[in-house]
């Protein structure tokens, strides 16, 4: 394979260690989702057109880049006996945790790597984006939260400062965004459902950073039933900002929950919105950063949402997706 076939590769992560995070097949978030987006994928012989990576667990030290060693502690604890919840009742404990929510981890810093080493231009890894967990505990069925390791990853490990992420998930990415409120580097563009409605209860348009940081954030609730119309017509502005932003690297956290028909949430999108916004990131990307971006799967607790908005996803990340200009 030349350099420059190599550089056009779109690396997608997959296997049993990564169906392993979740919570029992009675839960929304349970481990048949990854097998879902994968029949799916392979019906559309998506993964004829990619490179399939294995997943890969992360070390403790990466963790304690972003959680504390209490913390890392209790969850390893949870791990062995497998009972109770590690926040307030949304995130239970199960026998493995730890290795699911660190094989999570591990495999979003594998792409990572894999894409600064040049040995593809992008990745996504379905079973990920879990931006709800904050240094110190869970929330919302996120554990450790792979994108606040993999931000500080970044920057201790490579020298990567500046960071766009964009969360198009229904719900706020809580545990990114306050993690990183006061971080004039960490440009966030999040859209989600207007916390008045759901969980959980934030990401206020007034918050745009503290501090130094003011004004490098943009919170964007959409109200109930807001649909592919309403997100296209805000997006170029936000393309905007992510662009003026100047980033190195950029971070997708595509929440397939934002689809119309998810059991928890109540958007109204179609999978086309997730494709488009990985196609125009994509672009962004190769005018801003060498085409450096990731992609994570999030939320959707809808089995055929998921797959399809993920799928496009991936079609998005192709270097000659059809997807369209949103205008």
């Amino acid at each position: 394979m030349t350099r420059a076939e190599t550089d056009r590769t779109v690396r997608v992560y997959y296997g049993p260690a990564l169906a392993a995070y979740g919570f029992g097949n009675d839960h929304p978030f349970g481990p048949d989702r990854l097998d879902a987006f994968w029949r799916e994928f392979k019906r559309r012989r998506l993964d004829e057109r990619v490179a399939v990576s294995v997943p890969v667990m992360c070390a403790e030290s990466d963790l304690a880049l972003f959680h504390t060693p209490a913390y890392i502690a209790r969850v390893r604890a949870a791990s062995r006996h497998g009972s109770g919840f590690l926040d307030y009742g949304d995130t239970p404990a199960f026998v493995g945790v730890y290795e699911a929510a660190a094989t999570v981890v591990g495999s979003v810093l594998d792409a990572a790597d894999a894409i600064l080493a040049g040995s593809c231009a992008r990745a996504f890894v379905p079973i990920a984006g879990l931006h709800h967990a904050r240094r110190d505990m869970a929330g919302g069925f996120c554990v450790f939260n792979d994108l606040g390791v993999l931000i500080e990853w970044l920057r201790a490990r490579h020298g990567v400062r500046r960071i766009a992420y964009v969360d198009i998930d229904a719900h706020h990415g809580d545990g990114v965004f306050y993690e990183f409120e006061d971080d004039p580097e960490l440009i966030v563009v999040d859209v989600h459902e207007d916390g008045r409605y759901l969980y959980p209860g934030s990401g206020s348009a007034r918050e745009t950073g503290t501090g130094r940081a003011e004004g490098t954030k943009r919170n964007v609730p959409m109200a109930p039933g807001a649909d592919d119309d309403a997100f296209q017509r805000l997006w170029p502005e936000l393309e905007a900002f992510v662009r003026d932003g100047r980033p190195e690297f950029i971070l997708l956290q595509a929440g397939a929950d934002s689809m119309r028909g998810d059991p928890l949430t109540h958007l109204a999108y179609s999978a086309q919105t997730h494709g488009r916004t990985a196609a125009r990131l994509a672009r962004l990307a190769d005018e801003l950063c060498d085409g450096r971006l990731l992609a994570t799967g999030g939320g959707g607790y809808d089995r055929d949402n998921l797959a399809s908005a993920w799928c496009e996803v991936v079609a998005g990340l192709l270097p000659d997706s059809k997807h369209g200009e949103i205008r």
